[in-house]
């Protein structure tokens, strides 16, 4: 086992011309993708990320790649694209937007009809209205993307709320959110797995260990400064956000992210930084 190798973990939640920090544009994700695959990467499966930190051996230039939430864009934009370039995602779903309804087009396909994809700050004021069915996948689209095997899909909660901060039980609110989630995928995917994004980040004791007796074990965080090694705890899983930049740019950050030396002093430095900006 060679307990060194770090597998960095991707966070994305758009791809869509909107473009800003949480919304990386197509032409920067195919640039991104592009140094990937021009740099010799491949993008693991869950199940693949899973035995690695287990122990079993990948490939030494291995990244897993996440969206959050279960966007349209991430039909319209990012699955072409993943296509083109041969490599897999991992979309975590809130399943309450996951509405029904046949299939839109996607890029490449119908280009003057493609649905509006609208940045993140727009997608929140929907959610909020009611109205998530405009701006997040489809069961069939996600089918479509299931497919192909170009992605998979997992648990984002029910409803990606905030139960630390409503008023009543916290804990019974979150249990019933990862019930209600893994019914959701169960009768619309035929399986669920063990792995689960927090919303929003947020997790405590308290949340992790409802989120193990619910039968998950592999939890992902939005921690960007530790490492995913052969050892580590699979319900601490480190992911750091990708911005909208270029591929270079992004693959800074990932050699950074995997160097056996320079890593653990890159995370301990940020860390260090943060913990100052949080003091003062």
């Amino acid at each position: 086992m060679n307990r060194s190798r770090t597998v960095p973990v991707l966070m994305y939640h758009h791809v869509t011309p909107a473009g800003g920090d949480i919304n990386v544009t197509p032409e920067h994700f195919r640039d991104q993708l592009a140094w990937l695959r021009d740099h010799g990467y491949r993008s693991l499966t869950c199940d693949e990320f899973a035995a690695h930190l287990a122990g079993a051996p990948v490939p030494s230039r291995s990244v897993l790649i996440t969206f959050d939430d279960g966007y349209l864009d991430n039909y319209v934009h990012a699955w072409p694209l993943l296509r083109e370039y041969g490599f897999h995602a991992v979309i975590f779903l809130v399943t309450s937007w996951i509405g029904d309804g046949p299939a839109r087009a996607c890029a490449g396909e119908a280009e003057a009809s493609l649905p509006e994809t609208p940045d993140h700050a727009e997608c929140m004021r929907r959610v909020a209205a009611g109205n998530a069915a405009s701006i997040a996948l489809r069961w069939s689209e996600v089918e479509r993307m299931r497919a192909g095997g170009v992605c998979e899909f997992h648990s984002h909660t029910h409803t990606h709320t905030r139960w630390d901060k409503q008023d009543g039980d916290k804990n019974a609110r979150m249990a019933d959110e990862l019930a209600q989630s893994r019914a959701c995928l169960a009768r619309h995917l035929g399986e669920v797995s063990d792995h689960l994004c927090w919303p929003q980040g947020y997790f405590d004791d308290d949340y992790v260990r409802i989120a193990l007796a619910a039968g998950f074990r592999h939890l992902y965080t939005t921690r960007a400064f530790g490492r995913n090694r052969p050892g580590s705890d699979p319900a601490s899983i480190f992911r750091f956000a990708v911005r909208n930049t270029s591929g270079a740019s992004v693959g800074r950050r990932i050699r950074v992210a995997a160097h056996p030396l320079f890593g653990p002093v890159f995370n301990a430095w940020k860390r260090w930084k943060r913990g100052q900006r949080y003091a003062g």
